[in-house]
């Protein structure tokens, strides 16, 4: 069955074969989106390059899943916004070349969409290392004058949101329930009683009472939960929108408080051996988060449900995804250049000056006279495009004649 021709949700005994046909479409969009679903084989790829080394330097808190969609305007319980990391499945403590690598893949995949010539590949790549390695020289915020039109329309949609914005987007008629449809789908008994379980704690209840406005012996009520269709990766793990009324409020859109809950499962990407990190998925998620992205880890929670460990946040007006589709010259190498910063930052607040002058001393190593980017960037870029247009094909072919993943 093809995603598009869902019109009812499926019952929840009927949801796995969905998830997965629905993961294979997303990614036989397109290259881009290929990106999006190809974690693991992007690591397996990565270590199967030709013999080359990467620079290492000071094992930080990695997103270890650094594509462009993974990065967007990100709301603090106080209201301030910031483009930050929005997503840290794959987060562990390991080598900042990894998240700065797949960066670049996600950017030179979404040049190659919009049907930019290769030089941009070449300039986009100069402005990822150029960008990246200012952070390490100075830690302050990336001036307005420098954001790309794509970020600064983000961060415009993404201050004029309020909680109207989101009750409309998510919420249907007066009662405040979730709309079951192609996004969210029913659940079974058994995970609506689990989903009631955990919000018992009061330690998950504080996720709906910290923002500013809101009480801290609030009253809280589950008043609607549902299976959740979103993403890519995480298709077919654990995932629930679930909907919290604040003292009464929810119905009248005034206060929504809307939950995400999902499964931790291990991270794909490759982990220091000397670190330590929390040996529960859910926790070393939250760990990642509150190391990289501070408005988005200070709004999130760990716990368990069905046995499973699984990280929540609430969701405010504010968060959204920034999508870089049919970009043009000028505005892919302003935006490399933007992006390479927020990340550089995530990275470099994690260090002290001593390790932060040594990693920008290391990343500077390999660079030719003629092109402005270390050889083990620019060596990397290309082959994995080699070996993603061919894994992209590959299951474009089996999608085409119903072969599975």
């Amino acid at each position: 069955m093809k995603p598009t021709d869902i019109f009812e949700p499926p019952h929840w005994k009927k949801r796995q074969p969905v998830l997965t046909s629905t993961k294979n479409f997303k990614m036989a969009r397109s290259a881009h989106a290929y990106v999006r679903g190809s974690t693991l084989k992007f690591y397996e790829w990565l270590d199967s390059l030709s013999p080359r080394s990467l620079p290492e330097g000071m094992s930080v808190w990695i997103c270890g899943d650094c594509h462009i969609g993974n990065l967007g305007p990100i709301a603090s319980a106080a209201g301030l916004v910031e483009i930050q990391i929005r997503d840290f499945d794959q987060t562990v403590i390991g080598n900042s070349a990894h998240d700065l690598i797949r960066l670049g893949l996600s950017l030179a995949m979404a040049v190659r969409g919009s049907d930019l010539p290769g030089v941009t590949t070449t300039r986009i790549l100069e402005q990822l290392i150029d960008g990246y390695t200012l952070e390490f020289a100075t830690l302050r915020k990336v001036p307005p004058s420098e954001r790309p039109d794509v970020v600064y329309q983000a961060l415009k949609s993404a201050q004029k949101r309020s909680w109207r914005h989101l009750s409309k987007e998510r919420v249907a008629g007066k009662t405040a329930s979730l709309p079951l449809g192609k996004r969210f789908w029913p659940i079974s008994r058994q995970e609506r009683i689990a989903i009631n379980q955990i919000f018992d704690t009061g330690d998950l209840n504080s996720l709906a009472t910290q923002l500013g406005h809101r009480p801290d012996d609030a009253k809280v009520k589950l008043t609607d939960a549902a299976y959740w269709l979103k993403g890519c990766s995480s298709l077919g793990l654990l995932r629930y929108a679930v909907l919290l009324d604040i003292e009464g409020r929810a119905a009248s859109g005034r206060d929504l408080c809307l939950i995400d809950i999902k499964e931790a499962t291990k991270a794909m990407a490759p982990r220091s051996p000397q670190a330590d990190m929390p040996r529960d998925n859910a926790e070393r998620v939250l760990m990642g988060a509150k190391s990289m992205s501070p408005h988005l880890g200070e709004r999130m929670a760990s716990g368990r449900l069905l046995d499973r460990p699984v990280f929540m946040r609430e969701l405010l007006p504010e968060d959204l995804k920034i999508e870089l589709d049919r970009v043009s010259c000028e505005e892919a190498t302003k935006a490399a250049r933007y992006f390479a910063r927020v990340v550089g930052r995530a990275h470099a607040r994690q260090m002290d000056p001593q390790n932060r002058k040594a990693w920008r001393a290391e990343l500077a190593r390999n660079r030719s006279k003629t092109l402005d980017a270390p050889s083990w960037l620019w060596s990397s870029i290309v082959e994995l495009i080699a070996t993603h247009e061919r894994g992209y094909l590959d299951h474009c072919r089996r999608y085409a004649l119903g072969e599975g993943p």
